[in-house]
């Protein structure tokens, strides 16, 4: 074998290396409906990437959608609107296999969610956490504010502020 050959061989295996070592971190946000929590951590989790320059990539999905009901929550998109994020366009999704196998992170919002997600794709459960779980090693489900008043809102985000800056330090790639 020629050393031409061989250190171009090299030179491939190490760009592919790079490549892979250089692509984003993927993370699945999961709630109910895709309507408030999950979209609302894609939303700031969307900011703090951009802010902070993380390889990370980040999509929300549903457990259980609605289908007569998939656009934002009124008080969640105007608390978000508050920030200068825009989530109108957002139309909610439900969770697929394919979400799953591609994703590197399953962030859930309860741990009802998380073990719904299991049951549902088993093999992603190794890279299954509620965001809190993940976040600070603590076990605790930030509660859906859906029909309720805004300041339910307000405590939501505020757990989603608490708890995304560390889940994203965390799983950005070094």
């Amino acid at each position: 074998m020629s050393s031409k050959f061989v250190g171009a061989a090299l030179l491939s295996l190490l760009m592919t290396a790079s490549a892979f070592a250089q692509s984003p971190t993927k993370i699945v946000f999961v709630d109910t409906g895709n309507t408030g929590r999950s979209v609302s951590a894609e939303a700031i989790a969307g900011v703090l990437i951009g802010q902070r320059g993380w390889k990370v990539a980040v999509i929300s999905r549903a457990i259980d959608m609605n289908p007569f009901d998939v656009h934002p929550e009124a008080h969640a998109a105007a608390l978000l609107r508050e920030r200068g994020i825009d989530v109108s366009g957002h139309v909610a999704t439900q969770l697929t296999g394919n979400d799953a196998r591609h994703a590197d992170l399953i962030l859930t919002m309860t741990a009802a969610h998380k073990a719904r997600v299991i049951e549902l794709f088993p093999e992603a459960r190794d890279r299954t956490r509620t965001l809190a779980e993940y976040a600070t090693g603590t076990h605790a489900d930030i509660p859906d504010a859906w029909g309720q008043p805004k300041e339910a809102y307000v405590l939501m985000i505020k757990q989603l502020d608490a708890c995304l800056p560390a889940a994203l330090e965390k799983a950005a790639p070094r």
